[in-house]
């Protein structure tokens, strides 16, 4: 069965750079951040209208394509992103520049959630006009860079229903993720009581409270448990600021943020409830422990149906199945996977150039994850 036609390199290349030029970077708004929105309403919602795909905004402000056919059938959803790391370091990071003698294009983003994102879309407008059985969704989500899954459930809520499968959109230096791990953020405050630093036995001094929890934290084990693919999970601390702002003061508050990694079959429950419990030090200090935001590890089998289902569309593609790997990183494949659904990240774009100050993606790659996306969009809804 011959696949339709994609738009050609010329089409993908002007969207990559289009959406290359305007900045929508990750900042204290998180999804609510409008230059994200912006985004998401101007070139994006243009490319979408130029393939004559019909989207919906959610509560949110992601962008959600509902593709049915007459008939009832399997489900897959592509979810892309258009939220980036912020530009850092990177000189000209949004003049989409082409490179290598036009072979590569230079951007922030590229390389982790825009290069997919125009092949998702590539693949969704070439499959649209033949779907007719089952149901096609391709969601571009306000998130990217979050660290949550807020928005991947807004969609949800929006479509109101759990589809069979779904692709992480994203670049994976065009591998197939069969694992990758959650995590749960565990937020500690350490209260004493603010004094002047030449008389320190008038106050009760927080950061030593905290060195204290900071040391017993770090002393649990996560677990001896290890994952064939992923390791052991872990746990870290990943912030910590005491207040006032003030010298010469005895801090009279302290606030830390712990990092654990959750391998498929963890309890978040259980590691927060372990960690609650190591930062109980008890008087003269008070101490706060409260959940952060929560991801869900997920886990696919490598002969189960997503990814077969991969492998068998890269063959009607033409193209040789996606290497398999794990990844320590949390996405919203956990969501899905908590939820029923197999799920799994698959993308253009080396992974070893996210958040760099040279951020480039390959055009070539760009044009084979559209022809991968589209084998598994007819493969799947076949």
């Amino acid at each position: 069965m011959p696949l339709p036609p994609l738009p050609d390199a010329e089409r993908l290349t002007r969207w990559a750079q289009a959406f290359a030029r305007f900045p929508s970077p990750q900042t204290g708004l998180f999804e609510a951040e409008p230059q994200v929105q912006a985004f998401l309403a101007g070139p994006v919602s243009a490319v979408l209208d130029e393939c004559g795909l019909n989207a919906r905004r959610d509560a949110m402000g992601s962008l959600i394509v509902d593709i049915a056919g007459s008939e009832p059938g399997p489900s897959l959803l592509v979810m892309a992103y258009a939220m980036t790391h912020p530009a850092a370091r990177m000189e000209d990071p949004y003049e989409a520049r082409l490179i290598d003698g036009g072979t590569r294009l230079r951007g922030r983003g590229l390389a982790e959630q825009k290069g997919a994102l125009v092949a998702a879309i590539a693949a969704v407008a070439a499959a649209a006009p033949a779907i007719t059985t089952g149901r096609l969704v391709l969601v571009i989500s306000s998130a990217g860079e979050t660290g949550r899954h807020d928005a991947a459930r807004a969609a949800l809520t929006e479509l109101d229903f759990v589809p069979d499968a779904a692709i992480i959109a994203i670049g994976t230096s065009g591998r197939l993720a069969l694992a990758n791990k959650g995590r749960i953020d565990v937020d500690i405050c350490v209260r004493g009581q603010a004094a002047h630093s030449s008389t320190p036995w008038a106050g009760v001094d927080a950061i030593t409270g905290a060195r204290q929890v900071l040391d017993r934290v770090l002393a649990l084990d996560p677990g001896d448990r290890a994952h064939p693919g992923l390791g052991r999970a872990t746990l870290v601390a990943t912030s910590i600021r005491s207040l006032p702002e003030a010298t010469h003061t005895i801090q009279d508050e302290v606030n830390l943020t712990f990092d654990r990694r959750l391998l498929p079959g963890d309890d978040a429950e259980d590691a927060f409830a372990a960690i609650a419990s190591a930062a109980a030090i008890g008087a003269p200090w008070q101490v706060e422990v409260s959940r952060g935001p929560h991801m869900f590890p997920a886990e696919i089998a490598p002969d189960g149906r997503l990814a077969r289902a991969v492998a068998a569309g890269c063959h009607l593609a033409g193209l040789a199945p996606p290497e398999p790997f794990f990844s320590d990183g949390a996405l919203d494949a956990g969501l899905f996977h908590s939820l029923g659904a197999e799920a799994a990240m698959w993308g253009p774009g080396d992974m070893s150039l996210w958040h760099s100050a040279e951020e480039t993606i390959a055009l070539s790659d760009i044009g084979d994850a559209a022809r991968g996306y589209l084998g598994l969009i007819r493969t799947w809804l076949a």
